[in-house]
C-alpha cells in the first residue's frame, strides 16, 4: 500500500483524480496531515466517510514507532525509530536559543564509509521514501508536543545517495500547505558527491549546502573519506564554486578534528588557500569517538588555534558546540545501537 506521506501537494492532486475526487480535496488531507499531524484518517473530519474509506484502502499513514528514546544532560534527544519493515534509523533533536533543531536520516545504513563516522559501521539496506523522511519530524513534533524550526539532512546516510527522495521531502517540508518550513531552514550536508552538488545548484533550492571536507589534500581525504577517491578535492571545489556562482549563497565546510592528523597548522594553512576567495564558512567538529574508531578528539588548544588562524586568514570559522554526545547523539555517533543490543 503506497505511504501517503510521500506525495508532494501537485502529487497528491493527480492520485485524487485518479480516485474521482477534486483536487481540493487534496489540499485538505494535506493539511490535516501537516497542520493537524493526525494518526488516523477517520480524524479527517472535514471530508466524507466515503473518501475516508478510499484513503483508507488505498494509503497507508506510515505513523513511526519510537523504539527507545534517549535525553542527554544537555537537553538534547535521540529517538531509535521503527520504520515499520524491521528496520531502524536515529534522529536528533536540539534545543538552540533560536529554536528546535532536528537531524534526520535519510538512509537505513551508509556506502560511504568515512572513518569517523558511527554509520560506517551499518550495513546499507536501503533509501528512506521521501514521506519516511517527513514521518521523522511529524514523529518527533507529535512526540515532544513541540514545532520543529529547522532541519538538517546529517542524520544516517548520504542525502546525496537519495537525491530525489530528499528533494521531494524539501518540497514537502517547505510548502505553507505543508510543514511550513522555509528552505533558509534547511541544511542538506553531503561527503561531496559531485554530480549531485551541480544538480543542487541547478535547482536553485534556498537551501544550506554543508560540505563534509576533513582535509586539505587528497591523500589525507581518502583515507578518511573514501568517496575522494571518486571525486578528488579539486572536482569538489570546482562543483562548490559552481554552487555559489549559481546560487550566490554561502556553504558551510565541515572540518572534524583529529589529534595529530588534520589539526596542524600546515593543515589550517591548506585550508586558507583551498577555500581563498569562495563565499564559505568553516564549521569545526571536536571529532566524536566511535567504536573501534582510529581517530580521536583534538586539543581544545588546537582546536582553539586552528579556528584563530582561519579568522585572521579571512576565512571565517566556528567550533561546533557539542550535544548529546553522552548518547551517543553528537555528529558522526549515530548507528542504531539499540537494534545491535536486541540482536
Amino acid at each position: 500500500m503506497k505511504n501517503i506521506k510521500d506525495y508532494n501537494l501537485d502529487e497528491l492532486k493527480e492520485e485524487f483524480k485518479e480516485l474521482g475526487e477534486k483536487p481540493y480535496r487534496a489540499e485538505q488531507v494535506y493539511i490535516w496531515l501537516y497542520k493537524d499531524k493526525v494518526k488516523e484518517f477517520d480524524e479527517m473530519t472535514n471530508i466524507s466517510k466515503e473518501l475516508r474509506q478510499k484513503l483508507k484502502e488505498n494509503f497507508t499513514l506510515c505513523n513511526f514507532k519510537i523504539v527507545k528514546k534517549l535525553e542527554s544532560k544537555d537537553g538534547t534527544k535521540k529517538f531509535l525509530f521503527d520504520v515499520l519493515d524491521g528496520n531502524m534509523i536515529e534522529t536528533v533533536l536540539m534545543e538552540y536559543h533560536h529554536g528546535r533543531t532536528l537531524c534526520v536520516s535519510s538512509q537505513i545504513g551508509c556506502k560511504m564509509g568515512c572513518k569517523f563516522c558511527a554509520s560506517t559501521g551499518i550495513p546499507f539496506i536501503r533509501n528512506l521514501t521521501a514521506g519516511e523522511i517527513v514521518e521523522q519530524i511529524l514523529a518527533v513534533e507529535q512526540e515532544e508536543k513541540v514545532k520543529i524550526s529547522n532541519i538538517v539532512f546529517m542524520g544516517i546516510g548520504e542525502p546525496f545517495d537519495n537525491f530525489e527522495n530528499v528533494i521531494n521531502a524539501i518540497s514537502i517540508l517547505n510548502n505553507p500547505k505543508g510543514l511550513n518550513i522555509g528552505a533558509r531552514h534547511i541544511s542538506i550536508s553531503t561527503s561531496g558527491i559531485v554530480p549531485k552538488i551541480y544538480e543542487l545548484a541547478d535547482k536553485k533550492i534556498q537551501c544550506t549546502l554543508s560540505i563534509s571536507l576533513h582535509a586539505t589534500n587528497n591523500k589525507k581525504r581518502s583515507e578518511m573519506m573514501p568517496v575522494n577517491n571518486a571525486y578528488p578535492i579539486e572536482e569538489l571545489i570546482k562543483a562548490c564554486k559552481y554552487y555559489i556562482e549559481k546560487t550566490n549563497k554561502r556553504i558551510s565546510f565541515e572540518y572534524a578534528l583529529a589529534k595529530d592528523n588534520n589539526d596542524n597548522l600546515e593543515d589550517a594553512k591548506g585550508l586558507v588557500k583551498l577555500l581563498h576567495g569562495m563565499l564559505a564558512h568553516v564549521n569545526l567538529i571536536p571529532i566524536n569517538k566511535i567504536e573501534n574508531g582510529k581517530f580521536v578528539k583534538s586539543t581544545d588548544n588546537n582546536i582553539i588555534r586552528f579556528r584563530d588562524y582561519l579568522n585572521e586568514h579571512g576565512i571565517v570559522a566556528t567550533i561546533r558546540r557539542e550535544l548529546g554526545s553522552d548518547i551517543d547523539a553528537a555528529c558522526g555517533q549515530l548507528r542504531r545501537k539499540t537494534i545491535e543490543e536486541k540482536r
